[in-house]
């Protein structure tokens, strides 16, 4: 299937500016990201299709070879684009978190490696989820998660050969680890250079290859890591560990270990951000005459005064009772709606006094059509 214009993609004019350009990828990355939709590989594409287009329209070069020269043509400069394979997820969502720092601001600034820095046989990135609840949210927590992964094969070291065997240089590539193409094009003669297929771009083949790892370097390891969660997170937050992933193929480069923060849901409050709303039931003389009650919080239980008055509905807020926000910027507030309880079954003496309150109250009641 050919591939669609990557202006047309990212629903930008050929004269947007880079900031249109960064607004609109933004806006379609948090439209498809993966992680909010789960299992939709529709989805997962238009992630990966914004994402290339945008990691070339970005850069002004690039973006200036792809105007002259489209999806096909190869660039004096060699520029190929990503192929026609296209982006995949991994170097997708590291572009996602490298320049727009994913969700929630949890990006690691120590993961500096970006998608064309990576080589070919580095290791996959590993997900790990954990769900907190409302109160692990606002308070901060720590976790332990337990996952499996690919780490360096301890007989061979890394390097996929029998112990004792060297390895020796690649005869296709000549050792460097790439080859050269060369085509005749309408723009004239133009060479490409990618990695070597039979050596992988190591550069080196294998003689015997290792009987523990069959030469992949590489062997399954279970682990634990602590993980500190600080408070103020929300679902689809998440905290990078660097070189926590699978190891890579021959010696490659790890893959990072990326924890995705869940929210399970609280049976008594009700989170809007920041802040958080809790339905209170008073009785109607706690209404009428006011009165002071306690209730619970986030992090704890407070007392809320109640004014004479007090219709049903009504929303009292409680400044700073809420969420706390990332990185100590306070917190939200906590939210507190009042509903007048109106009692089903009455005793004998409730029903009286209930009958001679309401014919007093008859009296007080406002003309139909006015409060």
């Amino acid at each position: 299937m050919a591939k669609r214009d990557y202006y047309d993609i990212l629903g930008v004019d050929r004269s947007a500016s880079a900031e249109e350009i960064k607004k609109s990828y933004r806006g379609l990355a948090l439209e498809f990201h993966p992680d909010r939709n789960p299992g939709n590989t529709e989805a997962e594409r238009k992630f990966k299709e914004a994402t290339e287009a945008y990691e070339v329209l970005k850069d002004p070069e690039e973006r200036a070879r792809y105007d002259r020269f489209g999806h096909a043509a190869s660039a004096p400069s060699g520029f190929d684009g990503f192929g026609s394979g296209g982006i995949d997820l991994g170097d997708a969502l590291r572009i996602f978190m490298r320049d727009l720092g994913g969700f929630g601001g949890m990006f690691d600034e120590s993961r500096t490696r970006g998608a064309a820095g990576w080589a070919s046989s580095s290791g996959e990135d590993l997900r790990a989820r954990v769900a907190l609840t409302l109160k692990e949210v606002a308070a901060g927590t720590e976790k332990k998660i337990r996952f499996k992964r690919m780490v360096v094969c301890k007989e061979c070291g890394g390097t996929g050969a029998e112990k004792g065997e060297a390895l020796r240089s690649c005869p296709d590539c000549g050792g460097s680890g790439q080859v050269q193409h060369v085509r005749q094009t309408l723009f004239g003669r133009y060479a490409t250079v990618s990695p070597c297929r039979r050596c992988g771009g190591m550069g080196k083949v294998i003689e015997k290859t290792c009987p523990v790892c069959r030469g992949k370097g590489r062997m399954e390891k279970r682990e634990t890591i602590n993980v500190k969660i600080p408070a103020g997170v929300s679902a689809g937050n998440y905290i990078p560990f660097p070189g926590k992933g699978n190891a890579g193929e021959r010696g490659g480069p790890p893959g990072d270990l990326i924890v995705m923060i869940d929210e399970t849901g609280d049976p008594v409050f009700e989170r809007h951000e920041h802040d958080v709303l809790l339905d209170v039931a008073i009785t109607m003389s706690q209404a009428a005459l006011g009165s002071e009650i306690e209730i619970p919080a986030v992090t704890g239980r407070v007392k809320l005064r109640i004014p004479k008055g007090t219709e049903t509905g009504r929303i009292f807020r409680l400044r700073g009772k809420g969420i706390p926000r990332l990185h100590g910027r306070g917190s939200g507030d906590q939210l507190v709606r009042v509903r007048i309880w109106t009692p089903q079954k009455l005793s004998s003496k409730q029903k009286s006094l209930y009958e001679e309150l309401g014919a007093l109250d008859a009296k007080d009641l406002p003309p139909v059509g006015k409060e």
